[in-house]
């Protein structure tokens, strides 16, 4: 093999992070879920307690719970997968019932009851979401998939994973 003409520019290099993870369907797993992930998203440079990663933090949340609540199959897991590239953070929660879908994106959803301690799952997802979407998983079950826009200016709290902290 040759090397290449010219020497990479850092403009050149395109670093693709990949967390994939199965959890067990109990409220334990979605706790558990959202902590490693969070986790993984400091170690790959987006801090604890910045903007970014706390919306991380309640997307997962809100897509784990619903997996556990709403997608619970007794025996089977769940799934969790987060992907860095670029600018952009893409959150997949993953469970094995398909006949429970959430109304697609752009759907009215209908407003829960002052009091009620269900019903807002979603609409957090749509709030806080940059995109988000709704994906058949063969052989059974969906995917929710979350993305996420993160900020450009390292004030906003992303950082470089080699510097030190």
């Amino acid at each position: 093999m040759t090397p290449p003409s010219t020497p990479a520019t850092p403009q050149d290099i395109v670093t693709v992070r990949v967390f994939t993870q199965r959890f067990s369907s109990t409220p334990r797993g979605a706790r558990l879920a959202r902590r490693l992930t969070l986790h993984q998203l400091d170690a790959w440079g987006l801090p604890y307690d910045s903007e970014a990663s706390d919306t991380a933090a309640l997307l997962i949340a809100e897509l784990a719970a619903n997996a556990v609540t709403h997608g619970r199959v007794p025996g089977r897991d769940f799934e969790v997968a987060v992907d860095l590239l670029g600018g952009t953070l893409r959150i997949e929660v993953s469970d094995t019932r398909t006949e429970l879908r959430p109304s697609a994106p752009g759907t009215p959803r209908p407003t829960p009851r002052p009091l009620t301690e269900t019903g807002r799952g979603m609409l957090l997802v749509e709030a806080l979401a940059s995109r988000w979407e709704i994906l058949d998983r063969p052989p059974v079950g969906k995917t929710i998939a979350a993305e996420l826009d993160l900020p450009t200016d390292r004030a906003e709290g992303t950082r470089n994973p080699a510097e030190p902290t």
